[in-house]
């Protein structure tokens, strides 16, 4: 038998375009989950925490939607331009659905390395979501990705202990000895990003290169949830 959503009169399928029209984009449900996420987010850290390269006229536009539709408001403890922005009550009670949406995507939406070759940038993006902050080292580190793709662009993931990972487009300028450095295309990193294989394994075959410190590079797996079965 097949299942469908009940449609109980126009109403109902009015709001449920609107939803759609509102926020079936590409940025918006993207904005809403990093602010769920990560808490109050100012524009710069937006743009460098989205996956793949959102330009900030178009980051701009989308935020002034979400304001608009009432899903985000900007921090009234942080006056100015440069307030950051945060969920209203209704973009969190939006959350469940995202959660919901995160996961039947998981389950039933077809891995995709080709994605990671067209948009390198969001090989960073996942990395930075599978990070766990919990066991990351107690002095921040800078893991330095060098993609050998076209269009890719060397970048940094901050990781510190109990601290929300963060992307850099810049170097962080740390010291030498808190760098790793990992050199790999994206098809070879795409299955490290998404937890299907572990860092060891990718370093024992050649396919991703790993230097710096011997004990950050040891340490390196550890800082990320494991591997998915």
């Amino acid at each position: 038998m097949t299942m469908g959503l009940a449609m109980t009169n126009d109403t109902e399928y009015c709001a449920f375009t609107k939803a759609v029209e509102h926020l079936g984009d590409r940025w918006s449900l993207l904005i809403v989950r990093e602010i769920a996420r990560f808490g109050p987010r100012g524009f710069n850290a937006l743009a460098t925490g989205l996956p793949g390269h959102v330009s900030r006229s178009v980051l701009a536009a989308k935020l002034r939607k979400l304001e608009e539709i009432g899903l985000l408001a900007r921090d009234p403890a942080d006056p100015g331009r440069s307030s950051p922005y945060l969920l209203t009550p209704a973009g969190e009670q939006l959350v469940p659905t995202l959660k919901s949406l995160w996961d039947w995507a998981e389950h039933w939406v077809p891995e995709d390395p080709a994605m990671a070759e067209r948009d390198p940038s969001v090989i960073l993006w996942w990395l930075r979501h599978r990070a766990d902050r919990e066991r990351a080292p107690e002095q921040q580190v800078a893991i330095e990705l060098e993609l050998h793709d076209p269009g890719a662009e060397r970048s940094w993931l901050l990781l510190a202990r109990g601290v929300e990972p963060n992307l850099c487009l810049e170097d962080p300028l740390l010291g030498e000895e808190r760098y790793v450095y990992v050199e790999a295309d994206a098809s070879s990193l795409f299955p490290v990003a998404r937890g299907l294989r572990s860092w060891a394994d990718a370093r024992a075959d050649g396919s991703v290169a790993i230097f710096g410190p011997p004990g950050l590079v040891a340490e390196l797996g550890s800082w990320f949830l494991p591997v998915t079965t």
